[in-house]
């Protein structure tokens, strides 16, 4: 991008790379657990982080831990990190914060769910499917906390 066109506050947003970091599937029930009738409960969790790898230009780390258990038995375990690299230009740190908090995740997920469905069935069980996440509230949420975790309140040190 010219010189000019930053002076001139233009602003980018470009996705240049969607790729996996790290991805694992564990069963360690396998295959008992095929024969017996079980009654999974899931739990998902979720994280980002970003990291500069050049000017204008940030890593962004879509972390999503899935557990799938019946009673005290794990069925199935699927660590993902979806990363993207993402040129955020022209805009404000207020700006670029958002949407390396939101939208950047926001934009991750959908490659994210897609690997994690694929992986469930190859490995034995029925389709599964995440549903939507509202990274923008999850962005205001995390917002608030820090500033909650700043300001000393014992609700935030409660929450943590």
């Amino acid at each position: 991008m010219a010189e000019k066109d930053k002076v001139n506050g233009e602003k980018q947003l470009l996705l240049q790379k969607i790729y996996i970091k790290d991805f694992s599937f564990e069963s360690p029930g396998a295959p008992a657990i095929f024969t017996s009738k079980v009654s999974p409960q899931t739990r998902l969790d979720i994280k980002s982080s970003a990291s500069e790898l050049a000017p204008d230009t940030q890593e962004v780390v879509l972390s999503l831990t899935l557990e799938a258990k019946d009673q005290d038995k794990t069925l199935f375990l699927v660590e993902i990190e979806q990363a993207g690299l993402f040129r955020i230009e022209g805009y404000s740190d207020e700006e670029q914060r958002m949407l390396i908090g939101s939208y950047c995740p926001g934009t991750l997920y959908p490659f994210a769910r897609e690997a994690i469905a694929d992986i469930v069935t190859r490995g034995g069980f029925p389709q599964f499917l995440l549903q939507p996440i509202n990274f923008d509230g999850l962005y205001a949420q995390s917002i608030k906390n820090r500033d909650d975790a700043n300001g000393g309140s014992a609700e935030a040190r409660r929450e943590h």
